[in-house]
């Protein structure tokens, strides 16, 4: 899907649009900590965008928890502020150095001041934690707590992925493939982006497979890719299971399996895909790896095509139909077709 591939860069930074403004801090009173708010969530599409897990010292078995962290995680936010600071001060520890820069760049328990997280993570930075490298990475990019600054943003991402940060891995791999603020390179891009899908990351395993398939900075090697595919896919990337669906359908890397294939096209189909709504409309209206369902056919031929995807033999599927099927169809496709609207203010 040349589309889906040429939208993995645009995806890589849509976190970066938070509040725009910056408070001064005022720092907490020594006071008994109570829960606050819990962290918005970040969009999943990027793998950055997810929250710091805890240091294994924060893990059950691994000694003494990590009381900073824990209350980070459970949402108390002034204890873990005030925490932070105590072992900032007694032994200029990094992670709680990255912990007060991620507490200032949310406003979690304090007020908000991106100046100040830009320099809690460049002191952390500095002292080797690759999570602060990465955090402080987006910060140069997006010109948060300070210009932008893409050269910065690249070699943090650099330290960052040579440290084993996944995110770092799979974000510089895509400017690599794209060749943006870098000279393009396929084969360094593949490199990294390899990083970071032997880590777990459904979006570089996406990518990759992308890669395999057109031989772009590795061999081409349709079972590489239909195996990455299969794992992002697993993993409910959205992309993954329409270009797994099908490959598994046509037999390419892997063999035919049309049920199979139909699963996966309804799982991207269920979640707003244009292109699994079409071909699991065609897959109704064959028969192919589901029973024949005319009705359902429709449903989800006017769904994609609502969605942009245009195909001229269901058009001509459905013109062939029964009128009362063609009627059926169109109640089904109904409440999709009205969330599908533009809202209007």
């Amino acid at each position: 899907m040349k589309n889906a591939r040429l939208s993995l860069l645009a995806g890589m930074f849509a976190f970066l649009a938070w509040p725009a403004q910056a408070q001064a801090p005022t720092p907490p009173a020594k006071e008994s900590p109570a829960p606050a708010k819990q962290p918005a969530k970040r969009p999943a599409k990027d793998a950055g965008a997810k929250r710091m897990a805890p240091p294994a010292s924060a893990l059950p078995g691994a000694g003494e928890p990590d009381i900073a962290f824990a209350a980070f995680q459970r949402g108390f936010y002034v204890t873990a502020f005030n925490e932070a600071n105590r072992r900032v001060v007694e032994g200029e520890d990094p992670k709680a150095m990255t912990l007060l820069g991620e507490l200032f760049a949310g406003g979690l328990g304090i007020p908000r001041d991106d100046k100040k997280a830009a320099e809690w993570y460049a002191l952390a930075a500095e002292r080797g934690d690759r999570e602060a490298m990465f955090q402080l990475a987006m910060f140069r990019l997006g010109g948060r707590g300070g210009p932008k600054d893409p050269q910065a943003m690249i070699d943090l991402l650099k330290r960052a992925a040579a440290l084993g940060h996944v995110a770092a891995a799979y974000d510089l791999g895509l400017l690599y493939l794209e060749g943006h603020w870098v000279d393009q390179s396929f084969q360094r891009a593949a490199e990294l982006l390899r990083q970071a899908a032997d880590a777990g990351s459904p979006e570089a395993q996406y990518a990759l497979a992308t890669l395999y398939q057109e031989g772009r900075g590795v061999p081409k090697d349709p079972q590489e890719a239909a195996r990455l595919l299969g794992a992002a896919a697993l993993a409910d990337n959205t992309d993954a299971q329409v270009e797994y669906a099908i490959a598994v359908f046509n037999g390419t890397g892997i063999g035919r399996d049309e049920a199979l294939a139909a699963l996966f096209f309804r799982k991207a189909a269920s979640k707003g895909s244009p292109i699994a709504q079409d071909r699991l409309a065609r897959i109704l209206a064959t028969g192919r790896g589901l029973p024949a369902d005319p009705v359902g056919a429709v449903k989800w031929h006017l769904i994609a095509r609502a969605g942009g995807s245009s195909d001229p033999w269901l058009d001509e599927f459905v013109a062939g139909l029964t009128p009362e099927q063609r009627e059926a169809g169109e109640a089904a496709a109904k409440p999709w077709l009205v969330l599908l609207q533009p809202s209007r203010t």
